[in-house]
């Protein structure tokens, strides 16, 4: 038997209407939603009324009208009735991040610490995490959990690295952060920054992210997901071996793409990438010759990925900042001398989220999941 729909389904059904008219609508008025979601003014009131009692939206001032007389209540979802944090391990930092409910940075710190297996590393990255939450000010019950953005390959589930050489993690659960009362989850950093990418590219569908970056890395974008694979490791990009002869990986193999185009193959020792591009746009440097030899191998790996996977190609991580419409004119040209095909300048382009990507992109999953479940 068919089992039938109670009141109090719709009155959830109604409410959740409610609340994601407002969330994509912000200050509109009772009359707005009414109309727009066909329900009677007297629901409407009374599910605005539940909504604001339990902090989920405010009265954000009123409508304007051209009409005497008094003017409607302009409601909106209150962005920090929950948040969300994200975390980026490095070397030799953390990278803390609070995003609201629109994805918006409430607070950022880094802390310069070298990383170590040990339960008192962990212990003391969760102590900070507590804090960090404590100075924003928010409480526990508003926290919906901390993603920890990593540079290694993560488990399905987001509980468990799965494979880790940069950093010596392997295996690493989520355990370890059982000092933090919230959902934990880890990600890979590639990923990570190819989640902030579509927050903030309603338009994207399908595409390659490449993460530039220290260390090279990627993600698939497919029907606006991030594609894992059948065994998680899709998008490995960094350990195509290219490169005859190349140098060795920390994969522990030879002529990788992690050896020739990521940050750690363009720099020389103590150098950034601020001393590097103030040199590298002058002509007749070294350093610009050094970046242009970059770029031709950065072309050479598009073009080797284009010709399997024919869609758009984003360039983020830490040296997108850096990177100029010339610097894609001069990879069209390069990919032009590998391609067997005629190639149109449209398909690679910069990312919208050049700075923070990554430590934002791990906070955003479980901002999503709650905006999935109203």
């Amino acid at each position: 038997m068919k089992k039938s729909i109670t009141p109090g389904q719709i009155k959830e059904t109604n409410r959740n209407l409610v609340y994601q008219h407002l969330y994509k609508n912000p200050d509109s008025s009772q009359q707005d939603i009414s109309y727009a979601l066909r329900l009677s003014r007297p629901t409407v009131t009374a599910l605005l009324a539940e909504l604001e009692q339990d902090g989920m939206i405010c009265k954000n001032g009123v409508i304007a009208s051209a009409y005497a007389g008094r003017k409607a209540a302009a409601y909106s979802v209150t962005p920090d009735y929950r948040i969300a944090i994200g975390a980026e391990l490095l070397a030799s930092e953390w990278k803390l991040v609070a995003v609201d409910l629109y994805g918006r940075e409430l607070k950022r710190k880094n802390y310069q610490v070298a990383f170590q297996n040990t339960p008192e590393y962990y212990d003391s990255l969760c102590s900070e995490i507590l804090h960090f939450i404590k100075e924003l000010p928010a409480s526990d019950a508003q926290v919906l959990g901390v993603g920890f953005a990593v540079q290694g390959l993560v488990s399905p589930d987001g509980q468990q690295i799965a494979y880790g050489k940069i950093l010596p993690f392997e295996g690493l659960t989520t355990a370890v952060f059982s000092a933090l009362p919230f959902p934990c989850r880890l990600i890979h950093d590639a990923a990570s920054a190819a989640a902030a990418e579509l927050w903030v590219s309603p338009e994207l569908q399908n595409a390659v992210f490449l993460l530039l970056s220290e260390h090279f890395g990627a993600a698939f974008i497919q029907d606006r997901s991030v594609s894992a694979g059948k065994h998680g490791h899709q998008a490995t990009i960094e350990h195509l071996q290219l490169y005859h002869n190349g140098k060795q990986c920390y994969c522990g193999q030879s002529g990788c793409v992690e050896t020739e185009c990521s940050i750690s193959a363009l720099l020389q020792d103590g150098e950034s990438l601020p001393q590097f591009f103030a040199a590298a746009r002058k002509e007749n440097t070294a350093e610009a010759a050094r970046w242009m030899s970059w770029l031709s191998s950065l072309a050479e790996v598009i073009n080797a990925v284009h010709l399997i996977y024919d869609c758009d190609y984003i360039l983020g991580g830490h040296i997108a900042p850096y990177l100029k419409e010339d610097d894609l004119t001069v990879l069209y040209s390069q990919i032009r001398a590998h391609t067997s095909f005629p190639e149109p300048d449209d398909f690679i382009r910069i990312s919208k989220m050049p700075e923070h990507g990554i430590s934002t992109g791990a906070a955003l999953p479980f901002v999503q999941d709650f905006l999935n479940q109203m």
